[in-house]
């Protein structure tokens, strides 16, 4: 097995400037020709957009622009041709959101997270990543076929099937969120179960440094992968684990948040991301994730820019058991209680995993009439604390990220 998933991995920083001055301005041309962009590329000479200094000067593209022009133009709100071939499913992610997108020729780039761990035609993968609605589960299998690996579609739940699937068929890698392969796993253990995984791909939420010690601990090596349903793959970690690794198929720039301004190098700012994927051209789509780009070159050998990793939200928006978790979201939680004055959400860990606390102002003491509410409007379950009225913190928070990242 290869080193490198491709050629286009190690390329000089020459060709990949010149690589990327022949294709942006295609991708900036496409873009042009929808009308999702029509008003804000009126003046926009595609020529005239060939590297990372002449990009930023285009407008950044925020996710609540797309979901606010989705609600006009179904599906995709113009941003998306969909008579292209290419494009094979429509997605929903929570807001709702849609996404287009396939299941065929690594459309979403995942073949190269994949590889990076070692994953290979030798492997059976058990996909653990959801495949109702949300296009992760598809995200990883293509992944997984690109590298030539077969896929177990398990999806998350059903614990004991999950372990006896493993068992009975040998699976050797997984792919899921951070903390779910440890229930497979000590659900495996419980059983009496002895399983052959070694190598796991994680993504949907942050790979605590003590987690992946108990992964090496049990022979399992563990890498993230980062990447959105929006854009595909954005970055990967490899075997060196020395930052994320910028995929091949996208432009990344870091700007201050709320901006379209590039930071100073080495600064945290929002990950704003281009990508050159002919289907669906995002130009500097905004992410709202916080990270920071590292000087250098990978020790692995990769060549392309890298970044420290998601380092948290430019907003208060927080993913929790690999879900996005919105102000917006708590907001609409409250206005469906007239008794309910405020909602603030925490998010914090226990052990390895995620626990989300809803602490919701109410003289009403009843916990239990908030929880169906909570599940419907924040798409998780939650701990519910009932707090008197006018107890939270007037300081403008509604969502509150306690979790340590280092």
């Amino acid at each position: 097995m290869s080193r490198y998933f491709d050629d286009l991995e190690t390329r000089s920083d020459d060709q990949r400037a010149a690589d990327l001055a022949a294709a942006l301005p295609a991708q900036i041309s496409r873009a042009k020709a929808l009308p999702g962009y029509e008003k804000a590329f009126e003046n926009v000479d595609p020529a005239s957009i060939c590297d990372q200094a002449s990009l930023a000067a285009l407008p950044v593209l925020r996710k609540s622009e797309l979901s606010k022009a989705q609600a006009g133009r179904a599906p995709l709100g113009g941003f998306a041709d969909m008579t292209r071939p290419g494009i094979t499913h429509v997605f929903q992610s929570p807001g709702p959101i849609y996404e287009p997108g396939s299941n065929g020729n690594d459309w979403f780039r995942f073949g190269r997270v994949l590889h990076a761990v070692g994953i290979g035609p030798a492997d059976i993968v058990q996909n653990c990543f959801s495949y109702h609605l949300t296009p992760a589960g598809i995200m990883f299998e293509s992944g997984a076929h690109a590298v030539g690996a077969k896929v177990l579609p398990a999806g998350i739940g059903q614990t004991e099937l999950q372990v006896q699937a493993a068992f009975d068929i040998g699976t050797t890698a997984y792919a899921g969120t951070p903390d779910y392969l440890k229930i497979i796993l000590d659900k495996a253990d419980e059983m009496g179960r002895s399983l052959n995984i070694s190598k796991a791909t994680v993504g949907g939420g942050a790979l605590f440094p003590s987690l992946r010690q108990e992964y090496a601990d049990r022979g399992i090596a563990c890498l993230q992968g980062y990447g959105t349903a929006d854009l595909g793959s954005i970055a990967y970690e490899s075997d060196a684990m020395d930052g994320m690794i910028i995929d091949e198929g996208v432009i990344v720039e870091i700007v201050t948040p709320g901006t379209g301004t590039p930071v100073a190098p080495g600064d945290v700012g929002e990950v704003v991301v281009t990508t050159l994927n002919a289907d669906y051209p995002l130009i500097r789509f905004a992410t709202g994730d916080l990270s920071a780009i590292l000087p250098g070159q990978s020790p692995c050998g990769r060549t392309n820019m890298r970044i420290k990793g998601w380092m948290g939200r430019a907003d208060q928006t927080a993913k929790i058991k690999g879900m996005f978790v919105r102000p917006e979201q708590v907001a609409a939680l409250v206005a469906k209680h007239d008794e309910v004055g405020k909602a603030r959400v925490v998010a914090t860990r226990n052990g390895e995993m995620d626990v989300m606390t809803v602490r919701i102002e109410s003289a009403d003491g009843n916990s239990d009439q908030y929880g169906k509410s909570i599940a419907e409007t924040l798409k998780l379950k939650g701990v519910v604390e009932i707090v008197a009225p006018g107890s939270l913190p007037n300081d403008g928070i509604v969502i509150e990220d306690q979790r340590k990242y280092d």
